[in-house]
């Protein structure tokens, strides 16, 4: 099925048919990536995400990026 680019605004786009979305099953949020001159659109988890863990992982992440850390794991490089 051919689709042609549009402009939207400063951006570009194109539009989906209703016949492809219906059979790939997107919600209205999707991820876009892209590979080997491939556009890649997929479906994300619709699951929430606690902001509590995201907040622990990011104070564990500041705990381990430290100069004692990187003297102490020098020698696996």
């Amino acid at each position: 099925m051919k689709a042609s680019i549009i402009k939207i605004g400063n951006s570009k786009g194109i539009r989906i048919p209703k016949v492809l979305l219906e059979e790939s099953k997107l919600s209205s949020t999707v991820n876009l990536s892209a590979k080997d001159g491939k556009i890649i659109i997929s479906s994300i988890s619709e699951t929430p995400i606690d902001e509590g863990v995201l907040l622990s992982y990011s104070a564990l992440a500041k705990e381990w990026n430290t100069l004692e850390e990187d003297e102490a794991w020098a020698y696996l490089q």
